[in-house]
């Protein structure tokens, strides 16, 4: 008795999805690169290897029988889950390369990503930067941008992915001329009575809150004469005398420790925003958001600050 003839049921899985595909032997054997014959072969190997037929066939037509549409359905979803697979791990293999558009608020572009995307770009040289900073909540897909950062204490629903990357501590300060003139705020409700810089883009711009000591939450509403989209204009604002800034540390520490400017309220700390990176869904992420995803994951992790 001779031996059932090899299969490679592989190969055959591809030719009978061609030939669905297609409509006819030729046009899949043309797809595929082989001859009608070796086509044909295939298929009736793999109804030998079944022991059932999958196509009923005539002269110029054929026609999937019930066994071959069940099994063609299920094949299919078996060469869809193989070809990602396929993508996944090409994708993931691949080097970071072409123009990675990111968006950034415009203090946090200018001051704290600037200081680290150098290094960023020096470890992946294919790769160009396009970075836009705004103080605005632009639309990714619309926009075009590949990734955005976002400071903020809690996340609209979106269909976009979010990664968390740390938090962002809050300083409230002001400089020794604005303190000397006015003193200094002992309590979070003495800061009514102050000239407050207002960040407009914040969730509540007016609305100041606030940790006690004994661990419950104390709100103010603040006032004062400059209101402004971006916390730069609010810094040079701060350290010119005009009032009390209430900003993200990366924003302010250094002009605290230098003593331009001084850390108010340390006994009643604000809640921190959380820092994090925003991206648009698709089934294989680009290599090159992946790589700057990750490059930003570990530079910011265990820092106090971000």
């Amino acid at each position: 008795m001779s031996e059932p003839a090899r299969i490679d049921q592989l190969a055959a899985l591809r030719a009978l999805r061609r030939v669905v595909e297609l409509g006819s032997f030729t046009a899949a054997a043309e797809a595929l690169g082989l001859s009608h014959t070796a086509v044909s072969r295939q298929i009736k190997q793999l109804e030998a290897h079944l022991g059932a037929q999958l196509l009923n066939r005539t002269t110029r037509r054929f026609a999937l029988t019930d066994a071959g549409k069940q099994y063609y359905e299920a094949s299919r979803q078996i060469l869809d889950a193989l070809d990602d697979a396929d993508r996944a791990v090409t994708a993931q293999q691949a080097r970071p390369s072409g123009t990675l558009r990111i968006n950034a608020p415009m203090a946090f572009g200018t001051l704290e990503l600037a200081a680290w995307l150098s290094a960023f770009m020096a470890q992946y040289p294919e790769l160009t930067v396009d970075l836009v900073c705004n103080d605005r909540i632009v639309d990714l897909i619309e926009d075009s941008f590949d990734v955005a950062l976002r400071l903020t204490r809690g996340l609209p629903d979106s269909t976009l992915i979010a990664r968390r990357l740390a938090d962002s501590p809050l300083l409230l300060a002001a400089s020794p001329a604005y303190l000397k003139q006015h003193g200094a705020p002992r309590t979070p409700a003495e800061l009514a009575r102050h000239n407050c810089l207002v960040y407009t883009q914040a969730q509540h711009p007016r609305i100041w809150t606030f940790r006690s000591p004994g661990g419950g939450e104390e709100s103010v509403n603040v006032q004062g004469n400059l209101q402004a989209n971006t916390s730069v204009a609010l810094r040079a604002a701060a350290l010119a005398g005009l009032g009390i800034i209430s900003a993200a540390s990366f924003i302010v520490h250094e002009d605290v420790q230098r003593g331009a400017l001084t850390a108010l309220l340390p006994d009643y700390p604000q809640r921190p925003r959380e820092l994090y990176a925003r991206y648009p869904q698709s089934r294989h992420q680009s290599p090159k958001v992946r790589a700057f995803i990750d490059f930003a994951t570990a530079h910011y992790r265990g820092r106090g600050w971000a």
